[in-house]
């Protein structure tokens, strides 16, 4: 059937609509390609680098430090020193405990001398004292390439030549909790079930006055015997509590309980200083471990050296003996200008001990030392800046392992803080009374900010 003309004419404006549009769209595409892209905008020049702009610093080097132990520096051997007061001498044979002592050191000489010493002269066997070097500058001190100037040098030879102590050096600067692992470290790999460690800014004496008479050495032994005794913390009925630290005027000097710190993980290392105390030893309480205060003898945290260190040794000069020295010293000096020369020269020890005598215990002596070293902590105490004995040297630039000494306290003390934000945030609360606040075991890292912050 056919189509008539008037139907096919129906469609004609559908397909000229159609293509209309088609041609529309086209001319658009043909024009957008043709059209020419603009150029990006070119960056303008960077200005020409003006150099490092330097903080105006004006540093004065601190005046040279000044002996501290005169007859230490004259030594040729620990011979030359004078001997421990008799009331402190160990006992020949050591004691069947072992009472290992680790004192960490970084920087100011003048105050890890004294700590040793005061150890030593309290009756500690040297051959049991362990400094720990953790100064970041290597082998230099065994080198002897610091001067005392520079704020992490000592006296190497002195400590194990003369003194007659131990040094381990650690590979690179160790934080304040790195290095409580170290200890910790140490114990485990030498079998230890216990050690004592130390600061170094302190130093003590023994309780001369009171009866029956103990060193701070045997003392501190009577402790470690205590806890060895089948009944001790045990309660009235029957259940043994066990111990994490023995504390000795807070940790200044403590007894550390290897086992117990081990099942604990050590130290937190993430916290680096300020506030790795409190988590240690509140994750201690949470854990029920007890830590008990012992005294063993004074503790000092001081800020300063003892003018001379010899005073520890409680010598004084025989007057007899000393007038005689002298008038030996004038003969001497006659003979040397008369070209005469001795054969042979006494030893410096022997001629100490001619013309000095062992002072009395609790005596005079003992009464002056006490409140000098009182007097060094209640100076601390006074201080605003309580460790401001820490940037007393600022020497040693060109040496071996120099770092800048303001820019490496700048650096602690950001790492202190950056430390203290960590424990915060570790238990959502501000401030050392951890435990006293609610929290236990396993709340770390997982509860919100308390109203500490």
């Amino acid at each position: 059937m056919g189509v008539s003309l008037r139907s096919r004419w129906v469609f004609l404006p559908l397909i000229l609509a159609l293509g209309a549009i088609t041609l529309y769209f086209l001319r658009l595409q043909i024009g957008h390609e043709a059209r020419p892209i603009p150029e990006e905008p070119k960056p303008p020049e960077p200005e020409p680098l003006k150099g490092p702009i330097f903080k105006n610093i004006t540093r004065e080097l601190a005046p040279p430090l000044p002996e501290y132990f005169p007859l230490a520096a004259k030594a040729n051997s620990p011979s030359d020193l004078p001997p421990v007061p008799s009331w402190n001498r160990p006992p020949e044979e050591h004691v069947p405990e072992t009472t290992r002592l680790y004192i960490g050191f970084t920087r100011f000489w003048p105050l890890l001398q004294q700590v040793v010493v005061s150890y030593i002269t309290a009756g500690w066997p040297p051959e049991d004292i362990y400094v720990v070097e953790n100064t970041g500058t290597m082998d230099a001190n065994k080198r002897g390439q610091l001067t005392i100037q520079n704020p992490f040098y000592l006296d190497y030879h002195r400590l194990t030549n003369i003194l007659g102590v131990n040094i381990i050096t650690t590979p690179s600067l160790q934080t304040f909790a790195q290095l409580q692992n170290l200890y910790l470290s140490e114990a485990i790999n030498n079998n230890l079930t216990y050690y004592f460690w130390s600061h170094m800014d302190v130093a003590v004496l023994p309780h001369e006055h009171k009866e029956p008479f103990k060193s701070l050495y045997m003392a501190a032994v009577d402790v470690i015997r205590e806890t060895q005794k089948p009944d001790y913390l045990r309660d009235e009925d029957g259940h043994k509590k066990e111990w994490g630290v023995q504390f000795f005027a807070y940790d200044w000097l403590s007894l550390v309980n290897v086992e117990t710190f081990s099942k604990l993980g050590g130290w937190d290392s993430m916290v680096g200083y300020y506030g790795t105390d409190c988590d240690m030893y509140s994750r201690l309480a949470m854990n029920g471990y007890q830590q008990p205060v012992q005294d063993a003898g004074q503790v000092y945290d001081v800020t300063a050296s003892l003018d001379d260190l010899e005073v520890l040794y409680r010598r004084r000069p025989k007057k007899q003996q000393q007038q005689q020295q002298q008038g030996a010293e004038r003969r001497d000096t006659r003979d040397r200008k008369a070209g005469s020369h001795n054969s042979t020269i006494p030893s410096p020890n022997k001629a100490y001990l001619d013309s000095t005598e062992e002072d009395d215990r609790a005596g005079a002596g003992f009464k002056a030392l006490n409140a000098t070293l009182e007097q060094i902590a209640q100076d601390k105490r006074d201080d605003k800046f309580r460790n401001s004995w820490q940037l007393r040297q600022n020497g040693g630039e060109g040496e071996p392992y120099y770092y800048d000494p303001d820019g490496f306290e700048k650096a602690l003390q950001m790492t202190i803080e950056v430390g203290t934000k960590i424990n915060e945030e570790k238990w959502g609360h501000k401030g050392c009374n951890i435990k006293d606040s609610g929290l236990k075991e396993g709340d770390q890292w997982r509860v919100e900010h308390d109203s500490t912050f």
